[in-house]
């Protein structure tokens, strides 16, 4: 099982397909109860129907990463993870060109990265269900998560994936959005920084995103942008539909002025 240290922490990843000399390179971002394992089979499905290598890795706290100390996380998070911890992962591995694909706080991160000069130049963004500002649409389903989580329902499903992580994990990451100190925060100002090609996409029916979420993402970058709603779909498009989801970005890839080794 690989490791990659960064941050100071052994972090869990994967590599599918071509290695880093085969720029670009995939780079998949969990979302925030996510790991490498929550990913399933869609990083092998995205790196086949684009050609591209994938690199998956889990936060730390995350999946099979260090643990981390139980204290209240804070949103400068996402910064911390976009310009200190993602970069030195990438450098370490070799990776030379990024293609950023995040879900969630994933895809928040990973628009963060691209909005700043990197060593690893970002040629794309794909944002699944990120989040730029504050999303009060979320609480419900956060606090309905909280009621599973005390009957044992997610314990039991979170642990089957981050073991001894899990329950400091969840509660890092639901604290930190019901945290009434968070909801000033917002990450709007960076996106005009973000000039390589961004793909917006979001379910239709995502009980932790409010729509406004896509335009302010598509309409606040500085690149091209291109928005997908997928109809029927909630907050996890690559497994609720994830032959769409993966045909849907490797065609937006595609259509890039870059050359991708499947296309």
């Amino acid at each position: 099982m690989p490791f990659v240290t960064a941050g100071g922490h052994r972090l869990h990843y994967e590599w599918i397909g071509p290695g880093p000399e085969a720029a670009p390179t995939l780079v998949l971002l969990h979302y925030g109860l996510g790991c490498v394992e929550t990913w399933f089979d869609f990083p092998e499905r995205l790196a086949a129907a684009t050609g591209c290598g994938a690199l998956v890795y889990s936060r730390w706290g995350h999946g099979r990463s260090d643990p981390v100390p139980p204290a209240p996380r804070q949103m400068t998070f996402f910064a911390d993870e976009a310009w200190t911890v993602l970069p030195e992962i990438l450098d370490t591995l070799g990776v030379r060109e990024a293609i950023l694909v995040g879900h969630s706080d994933g895809g928040t991160i990973a628009l963060l990265y691209a909005a700043r000069p990197q060593r690893v130049p970002a040629r794309a963004v794909v944002s699944i269900a990120a989040h730029v500002f504050f999303d009060t649409s979320a609480l419900n389903s956060i606090n309905a998560g909280r009621a599973d989580w005390d009957r044992g329902d997610l314990r039991e499903g979170l642990e089957r994936y981050h073991g001894n992580n899990a329950e400091p994990m969840y509660r890092a990451w639901s604290d930190l959005w019901l945290d009434p100190g968070s909801r000033d925060w917002s990450a709007e100002g960076q996106l005009p920084a973000v000039t390589c090609p961004t793909l917006v996409v979001q379910g239709s029916e995502d009980a932790f995103c409010d729509p406004g979420q896509v335009d302010a993402i598509a309409g606040g970058v500085s690149g091209p942008s291109e928005a997908l709603v997928l109809s029927g779909i909630g907050h996890i498009p690559h497994r609720e539909a994830p032959e769409q989801t993966a045909a849907a970005i490797a065609a937006f890839l595609a259509r890039q002025d870059f050359q991708l080794l499947g296309a």
